[in-house]
């Protein structure tokens, strides 16, 4: 058997409170300044560089120079599903404020995941795709149906171009508050894109939560048949 006992080094790195607090905050897909990550994670900013580094250094936080400003994100999908996958069997947080409970319910509802949608809204998009015939449920994917690849045109995705892309076109990621799969992948991201660019949902500052608009819920139902009133 030929162990690798580098894996032992990312569990103690993920197995750190502090680290594990970042990490999540990471997952909105989005680039922070150690600042802003030292905040959300309720520790102070030269503790939080000091786990960045190490997190850099084993390949699951990436960083990006900009003049003199740090900005740092979640490496790829694959090390951003492996902690989805970890948040789906970790015992659920002890709500013990009104604010804590406002975001924990705000982010079961909708939220990134990573660079596509999880959650409520997540996982109904997902079944709203597979009833209307325009993806497919297969052992570890989802697949695009002929069906599916009319509706993702009129709906101004390009699948050809999505394909194009160096990463798993539609691949099933396990959502953490549902216990269920949503669509993932290249076409996942670029689901989630279009539904910004029709300002039918907008990013939340600080916070992986999702807010659907009013224009959303109209069209969210009249397209998806999802009703998030």
């Amino acid at each position: 058997m030929n162990a690798n006992p580098n894996v032992a080094q990312v569990a103690s790195l993920v197995s750190d409170a502090s680290r594990a607090a970042i990490l999540t905050v990471l997952l909105d897909g989005r680039y922070h300044p150690a600042s802003e990550l030292a905040y959300m994670a309720k520790i102070k900013p030269q503790t939080a560089s000091f786990h960045l580094s190490k997190m850099v250094a084993a390949n699951l936080v990436t960083v990006e120079e900009q003049g003199r400003h740090r900005y740092y994100g979640i490496r790829n999908q694959e090390v951003a599903q492996i902690l989805e996958t970890l948040l789906s069997i970790t015992p659920p947080v002890e709500i013990r404020s009104l604010n804590q409970a406002t975001e924990h319910e705000a982010i079961r509802q909708a939220r990134t995941c990573y660079d596509h949608l999880a959650g409520s809204l997540g996982i109904q998009l997902t079944n709203s795709l597979l009833n209307a015939g325009v993806i497919s449920d297969t052992e570890n994917q989802f697949t695009v149906t002929e069906k599916g690849e009319v509706f993702f045109k009129a709906f101004q995705i390009d699948l050809e171009q999505v394909k194009r892309k160096r990463r798993s076109f539609t691949h099933r990621c396990l959502d953490w508050s549902e216990r269920r799969h949503h669509l993932a992948g290249a076409l996942g991201h670029a689901l989630l894109e279009r539904l910004l660019e029709l300002n039918w949902i907008q990013r939340l500052p600080r916070t992986r939560a999702i807010t659907i608009t009013p224009e959303g819920k109209k069209g969210l139902k009249e397209t998806f048949q999802i009703d998030m009133e």
